[in-house]
């Protein structure tokens, strides 16, 4: 294949892509299985690949990210990004709307919206091409995201339809609350902290350095205010839905996440639905918007010094109740975290029934001033976690005893530690504290891990307390005979699960690590570690700036990897593993060509065409080696812009020859 059909077979399969990305994400309605997406997208990688000069900025392969940001750009906003003024009063919707018609004398529409509780984003389109993404910041400049709003999939990279050639359009990027369960399931099971609520994971979501760390947590947006100079349409709803003719993704009409509406009547009708209906809905809100629908009204009505005079938010207030604190129970979760949890009084709480509510940690009940017997308040933390946010002091009894945090482990009395610079309480006694070792199995049968049937929390209990096992290693030493005299297990329950245990034998290398339960080791993590330390020894053996030059694998993990592999307990259970037959290897990679065999390269700075990520993978697709650091080894160096000046001066003085991204690219040619 030549250029010329190289560029012609990546515009089609850009298209089709755009195209089925549209579908499934903001319509909802796909026309192909994943798997055949993923193999077009796989397509479309290869070609790229092949003939690197072809990528354009607007490919649907960007999606996946890879770009690294180190500090991200103010940027002054072409249209300042006002807030709204706020209001929890309905009276003052009357006044406002009151207001309004007294200035303008032509009848007045009105637009209600959800009031979507993320993170406020400006996108800049020009000729139909994102070319930049912007937060609010002050409202007069905020900060350049755009490498990781691309990776977004409902925010459409190229346009379609009649787009004006020059326009912004703003909304509101947030994380799905199924997404948000999701990943704090994950942390539980890392023994990390939750996240106390989707907008914060947004937020943060939408400031990591890597937008591959983006592009895998899902972020979502809806769009809804366009900004520009002559604009197509003269107000503001009739725009929103020729927004969705161009490719975004919208609020909902159907839904009812928009509607106009010409009298007071309606907007409270809206106000009043929601107030009821938002616990139903997939994402947060934390109120409604109102705008005035006529731009040219909007232009008459004009702002304050805050805010527009066209436009007000009206605020849910936030349901507390007030309850009692019955108890507090201390739980040891299976890397031996110390979790205290409230026992409360049963109360009703955003349509939920509260009876329980973590304390996360010592300092937490001790900045609560807790009590046993306290009347506390109570609010569910963004809509999601119940948390208890105060203590009404009068109802306190004079003899209450005061909650202290507790100084041995409940399970096996053995003494807690606090490691510096970590704000949980851990029991060290790894080896025989009992929620340890049946935590760690059952994190070790699961469906993400070694997808062990027929193994649950009551049959991991009742072996543990036989004696039978005291590892994940003895699962694969178990007998029928063993097997069959538990309680509730039959001879074909038991031939089904020794069955199971075999074929787990089969999990990949990469499952397997993360099957061990490492701590801060999760499946992403594992995916990077096993890819690169092919098997489970060169892992072990892993020095800290080998572990650290992996991408996405900082001190904390490093230290975390180095500890387990150091523990003799777990060189060990390694060993039995092997024995029994577990996957520790991977499979040897295949290579696209050996043109790269025996180079080592150093990939250092910022690049225009290309991510540092991809840079990497076609180094190590094509045989090569990628290191951190230069040395007499290093065969080349590929320098980006911002270069860090001592790399550049240790290249120079041992003599390695540096590679432009354009050199790299024709060498590679």
């Amino acid at each position: 294949m030549n250029t010329k059909e190289a560029q012609i077979e990546i515009e089609r399969l850009s298209n089709e892509l755009n195209h089925h990305n549209h579908l499934y994400y903001v319509e909802s309605n796909p026309a192909i299985s994943d798997y055949d997406f993923d193999m077009l997208l796989n397509k479309l990688i290869e070609l790229e690949k092949k003939f690197p000069e072809l990528v354009s900025e607007t490919s649907p392969t960007k999606r996946v990210g890879g770009d690294i940001t180190k500090k991200f750009t103010s940027i002054k906003h072409r249209f300042p990004m006002l807030s709204l003024g706020n209001t929890y009063s309905r009276e003052e919707i009357i006044e406002w709307e009151t207001r309004i018609k007294k200035s303008i004398e032509t009848e007045i529409e009105y637009v209600c919206e959800l009031k979507y509780d993320g993170v406020a984003i400006g996108i800049s389109y020009e000729n139909g091409k994102l070319v930049k993404a912007v937060t609010r910041g002050d409202g007069n400049s905020g900060e350049d995201v755009t490498a990781n709003v691309k990776t977004i999939k409902t925010i459409p990279l190229q346009l379609k339809g009649d787009f004006p050639t020059d326009f912004e359009i703003r909304g509101e990027i947030f994380y799905p609350i199924n997404s948000f369960h999701k990943m704090n399931e994950e942390r539980r099971e890392n023994d990390e902290p939750e996240y106390a609520n989707p907008r914060n994971l947004a937020s943060g979501t939408l400031k990591q350095q890597d937008s591959k760390i983006v592009a895998s947590r899902g972020l979502d947006c809806f769009l809804y205010g366009i900004y520009g100079v002559d604009l197509p349409l003269n107000n503001h709803y009739e725009s929103v839905l020729k927004a969705k003719e161009w490719g975004f993704k919208i609020p909902v009409v159907t839904e009812k996440y928009i509607l106009k509406t010409k009298s007071i009547d309606g907007i409270m009708e809206f106000i009043e639905y929601w107030d009821k209906q938002r616990e139903s809905l997939p994402f947060e809100i934390d109120g409604v918007v109102l705008k005035v629908n006529n731009y040219d009204a909007q232009q008459e009505l004009g702002f304050t010094a805050k805010s527009p005079r066209w436009a007000i938010a009206y605020k849910f207030k936030t349901e507390r109740v007030e309850t009692l604190l019955e108890s507090v129970v201390f739980q040891v979760g299976r890397t031996g975290s110390i979790t205290p949890v409230a026992n409360l009084k049963a109360v009703q709480l955003g349509g939920t029934v509260v009876r329980r509510a973590s304390l996360h940690n010592a300092d937490q009940i001790e900045k609560n001033d807790l009590y046993l017997g306290d009347s506390v308040y109570v609010e569910k933390g963004g809509e999601i976690i119940p948390k208890i946010v105060g203590v009404n002091l009068e109802k306190r009894a004079a003899h209450a005893h005061k909650v202290d945090f507790i100084k041995h482990c409940p399970e096996c009395q053995t003494e807690l530690v606090r490691r510096e610079g970590e704000s949980n309480h851990f029991c060290p006694n790894e080896k025989a504290c009992p929620p340890q070792v049946t935590g760690r199995m059952e994190h070790f049968i699961a469906r993400k891990g070694m997808n062990i049937d027929g193994l649950g929390v009551e049959t991991i209990d009742q072996l543990f307390q036989a004696g039978l096992v005291k590892n994940v290693a003895d699962l694969y030493t178990l007998t029928f005979d063993q097997v069959v005299n538990l309680d509730r297990m039959a001879d074909k329950s038991a031939n089904n699960l020794l069955q199971s245990i075999e074929a787990s034998k089969q999990i990949p290398y990469e499952r397997v690590l993360f099957a061990l339960g490492i701590r801060f080791v999760g499946e992403t993590v594992a995916k990077k570690l096993a890819a690169k330390f092919e098997n489970i020894d060169l892992l072990a053996q892993a020095s800290f700036d080998e572990l650290v030059a992996v991408d996405e694998i900082g001190e904390r993990i490093a230290i975390s990897v180095q500890s387990y592999f150091s523990d003799e307990l777990h060189q060990q259970l390694i060993e039995k593993l092997k024995k029994a037959g577990v996957q520790l290897q991977g499979v040897k990679k295949e290579f696209l060509s050996n043109k790269f065999e025996g180079m080592n390269f150093v990939v250092s700075g910022v690049f225009s065409t290309f991510s540092r990520d991809e840079l990497k993978k076609v180094i190590e697709d094509n045989g090569g080696k990628n290191v951190s650091s230069i040395s007499a080894k290093t065969t080349y160096v590929v320098a980006g812009e911002n270069m860090g000046p001592a790399k550049l001066e240790k290249a120079t003085k041992l003599g390695v020859k540096i590679l432009s991204e354009q050199e790299f690219v024709n060498f590679f040619k």
